[in-house]
This record gives C-alpha cells, structure tokens and sequence, in this order.
C-alpha cells in the first residue's frame, strides 16, 4: 500500500500580472489556487501523478501551453493500460511528450497570438507500484531524506549545457516553443523511495528566489507548500511559483 500526502499551490507572485504555472495532482488543476490530499493506493492499482508546468511565450500563451500540457498528460495518465514493463511505460510516455510537443509547438506557428509558446514539465509518477520522475525544462524535482536536500531532477539550462558562464536562467528544452529539439527526462527512480521521503517539485519562481538551504529548512520546519511560496514571497516574489510537495507515508 502507497499513502501519499500532498500540499500544493500555484501563485501569482508579487511582481507578474498573470499565472502562467500551472500544477496536476491526480485529476485537478492549480492556477491561483492551492489544496491539500491524501491518496491511499491500497493496492498499487492506480496511477498517481503530480506535475507543474511552468508556460513561456508573449500574449499570455504560455498559460495556454502549460494547461493544455497538464491536461494532455491527466488525460492519458487516466487511460494507461496496468502490468506495464519500465521499459513498455517509459516507451509510451515518450510516444505522449512527441504528441503533445508537436500539439503545443504546431498551435503556436498558426497563431500568432501564441507564437513561440512553450512550457516545462517536471512529474512524480506511482504507476503500478513503482515510482518514476520526468522533467523537461528547468522546473525541479527535490527529494528530503533525513532532513537532507537533494536535487533528484537536471535543468535543461544554458548553464548545464556549456558550463557556469552561462546564464542559469536561459533554458534550452521546453514543450513547444520553437525547440528544435525537444526531449523529455523520464526514468525509474535510481535510489528507491523510502516511507518518510519528501518529494518537491517547483518551478523556478520558487528556487530563483532562494536557496536549496532555504528550502531544505522550509521543508523540514513547515514542510508545506504554502509555507515555501510564503519564503518566495518575502524573498520578492519576482516570478508566478508553484509548489507541490509529496511525503510517502508507506510503501
């Protein structure tokens, strides 16, 4: 039996005048709004998903690009076929990031008021009893294990790519947005979760804003979202943020 007890919020922001974040838990939608939830899989039966995405583009289009993303993804998750081997499931979740990247990036070259939309994808995923992480973009994916913080997810960023020079914030994979050659990261987790782990995921509204050491004593003090976009807030607030955390009660 899984048990999964989650807080998550999407917000504005001191500074934007518009969301374009957007978080999946199971089958809601989080845009300027926030929940907590207990999901009991008693049997390893179901799919669990948690996921944000973070939108890009001119118009507002990447609230467009981050909603039609999730609910892309909420959709197929719903309808995935059980017994799956890793590598059956990984196959077909890369066969969805295709579609759904050629949807995103074909409606955003015949619209103009959505040109060069775009969006990042960070998941946790529990399908089947065992656990998998996906990530496209420099939107994150944190574990805190024995009050230790680890970054589990890699940003698809200018900086990873060619070295710390670079500008973090100038990412080179996304959903959509005129990438020329978009890729997602999905696989089964390495270390396996553990009963008591914290998993966060955010975009990057929150960790431009502070540290991982701050979000580490974040964490192990209050260990809600909430109390997360609060310390993002009184750092400035300069970007939408969204915040999802994940403790695993059992396995």
């Amino acid at each position: 039996m899984s048990v999964f007890l989650i807080t998550a919020s999407s917000q504005m922001g001191c500074v934007r005048k518009n969301n374009e974040d957007m978080i999946l838990v199971n089958d809601k939608f989080l845009r300027d709004d926030e929940i907590e939830s207990t999901i009991i899989d008693d049997n390893n039966s179901t799919t669990t998903i948690v996921a944000i995405a973070d939108g890009m583009g001119g118009h507002y289009a990447g609230e467009v690009a981050s909603s039609d993303t999730l609910h892309s993804l909420q959709y197929f998750a719903n309808d995935l076929p059980r017994g799956m081997t890793i590598a059956e499931f990984t196959e077909i979740m890369m066969k969805w990031f295709d579609n759904i990247n050629l949807t995103i990036d074909t409606k955003g070259r015949i619209n103009p008021e959505m040109s060069l939309m775009g969006t990042t994808l960070v998941g946790f995923i529990h399908y089947d009893g065992k656990f998998f992480w996906m990530n496209c973009g420099d939107s994150r994916l944190y574990r805190l294990r024995g009050g230790e913080l680890t970054q589990v997810s890699t940003d698809h960023s200018l900086r990873n790519a060619y070295g710390n020079n670079e500008p973090s914030n100038i990412i080179i994979n996304c959903i959509g947005g005129g990438c020329q050659t978009s890729y997602l990261d999905i696989c089964e987790f390495r270390d396996p979760v553990k009963e008591g782990d914290i998993y966060m995921l955010c975009s990057d509204g929150l960790n431009d804003m502070i540290s991982d050491k701050d979000i580490e004593v974040e964490l192990v003090t209050h260990g809600t979202a909430n109390a997360l976009i609060e310390a993002a807030y009184t750092a400035g607030g300069g970007d939408n943020v969204s915040v999802a955390v994940v403790k695993v009660e059992m396995i």
